[in-house]
């Protein structure tokens, strides 16, 4: 009898243990690369830690200037410049600018208030403004069924807008989110308001910064935790060239078929 032919001993079959292992370990490893994607996806559409500096650093510069010598002029000139100079180094090193822009356009407004008041407070009014405002985006599209988180990172994650109608676990995590970023927002207003009418200038400006980055975060760890449980997103940009590709090998098998029934009835 040939080694081919002797019955496989109860060692050589794989246990089921073994094939439970192998499959939890590969789950592990889909979760894992799920969540090293989800990690990416998040880093590229907030800008990471640059894009926290970048969000920073005008307004550390503007409140430090102002708490030495009280000087709005100086102060407000600084920070513009200081944005102005991020743009410009995205600028040479060919980085997205999207984040520094945003920065500048904030900063701008900021200026144009201050200046215009006469208060240096109005410096960080607009930015006030513009967090109560995607507060209530945030909290109102979630409520609406259609989560402004969902609308930012879904080119991202290049599932566009599949995730409102295909893909109802993603949608469940993007409202979630959503609302996380809404209330999380909302909560900050709810401190820097008062504090615009009651505190001089110095504490609330030192209080903004200190404000600026926890919240940040709190609200992207909550988003990551909710998109690592959720589905995986479906690449409407996979699909689009799957079926591009799929268009164009039936315009070949047609035109090949059309080719062989000249071939077999030439006098056709």
């Amino acid at each position: 009898m040939t080694s081919l032919d002797k019955p496989t001993s109860e060692t050589d079959q794989p246990h089921p243990t073994d094939r439970q292992s192998a499959g939890g370990r590969h789950a592990a490893q889909q979760d894992a690369a799920s969540k090293a994607v989800t990690e990416a996806a998040l880093f590229e559409a907030f800008g990471g830690v640059r894009g926290m500096v970048e969000t920073v650093l005008p307004g550390l510069l503007f409140v430090t200037i102002f708490t030495i010598n009280k000087d709005l002029h100086i102060s407000a000139i600084a920070a513009l410049a200081v944005s102005l100079a991020l743009v410009a180094v995205r600028l040479i090193r060919r980085d997205t600018v999207k984040h520094a822009f945003s920065g500048v356009f904030g900063v701008a407004f900021g200026v144009v208030f201050a200046m215009m008041t006469g208060n240096a407070k109005d410096f960080y009014l607009p930015g006030m403004l513009y967090t109560l405002g995607l507060a209530v985006a945030y909290l109102g599209t979630a409520a609406a069924g259609v989560p402004l988180i969902g609308l930012i990172l879904g080119p991202v994650f290049k599932e566009n807008l599949s995730w409102r109608t295909r893909n109802p676990g993603r949608k469940k995590a993007y409202t979630k989110a959503s609302y996380a970023w809404g209330l999380i927002l909302l909560t900050k207003c709810a401190i820097l308001f008062p504090l615009y009418w009651w505190a001089d200038t110095t504490q609330f400006g030192w209080v903004l910064i200190a404000l600026k980055i926890p919240p940040f975060l709190l609200a992207v760890y909550l988003t990551w935790v909710f998109l690592a449980k959720a589905p995986p997103p479906i690449d409407v940009f996979a699909e689009m060239e799957a079926e591009e590709k799929a268009a164009e090998q039936a315009e070949k098998d047609h035109k090949a078929e059309q080719a062989a029934a000249a071939l077999r009835n030439p006098e056709a």
